[in-house]
Parts: C-alpha cells; structure tokens; sequence
C-alpha cells in the first residue's frame, strides 16, 4: 500500500528508525547504570493503555483516537528502546546471556517504531498529494 503512494517512504521510514533506534540505544549505554530501569512499570501500563485504546477504536472509528495511539506508540516504544537496552545490559552483568531472546525484545521494538513511522510519513504524503 505505501509503495503505491510513494515508494521513497520505505527507505526513509527505515533509516528514521535507524537513528531512533541508535540515539536511543546509545542513550540507554551510556547514561548511569540502571537509570531507565524505573520506566518499566509506567510503559507497560502505556502499552495497555494503548492495546485498550486500540480496542476501543475498532468500535467507535475515530480518527483522533487513531493518531493518538500512532504518536503514542512511537513514544512509548522510543522508551522501551531505553528500558530494554539497560535491562539486557543489567541481565547479562547477573550472568544471563541469552542473546536470542535479549534480541528479540530490541527486534520488536525496532518493528513497532518502524510501522508507526511508516504509517506517518505515508499519511502525511497522501495529504500533500491529495492537495
């Protein structure tokens, strides 16, 4: 769908992703040792916030409520990025290297902020086209 509106938006979003995820994963190594590790509990109530919000969206269709949850999400998941970076580092100074799922959890987080941006920057070209 986004290559038919322009397909310059997939390079784009994916090395807009690439900076996020490199600014925030090298804010997260060199910052203090466990200072982002707080954040947990306020992002997963974030995440259900949003999972609820998408929920409810299904049924009423709003479109505030859609972008919203698309800038909210790319917040939320930006903290992760931090969150998860410190805890994998945490985790393996206590001696669990279990890269693949340490992996993972990063892969996620750079699949959720990818999507979002994708769907911003297509967004926003179909607007300046449909102008």
């Amino acid at each position: 769908m986004v290559l038919e509106i322009n397909p310059s938006i997939i390079p784009t979003a994916f090395l807009g992703t690439c900076v996020i995820f490199a600014c925030f994963s090298l804010a997260a190594l060199l910052s203090e040792k466990r200072s982002f590790l707080y954040l947990g509990g306020f992002l997963m109530s974030g995440l259900s916030m949003l999972c609820l919000m998408m929920f409810i969206n299904i049924f009423i269709g709003s479109y505030m409520a859609f972008q919203i949850e698309l800038y909210g999400g790319l917040f939320l998941f930006c903290g992760f990025i931090l969150f998860d970076t410190q805890l994998i580092v945490e985790k393996c100074e206590r001696g669990d290297n279990d890269y693949i799922w340490h992996s993972l959890d990063l892969f996620l987080d750079f699949v959720n902020i990818f999507c979002r941006l994708l769907i911003i920057l297509a967004s926003k070209e179909k607007k300046r086209s449909n102008k």
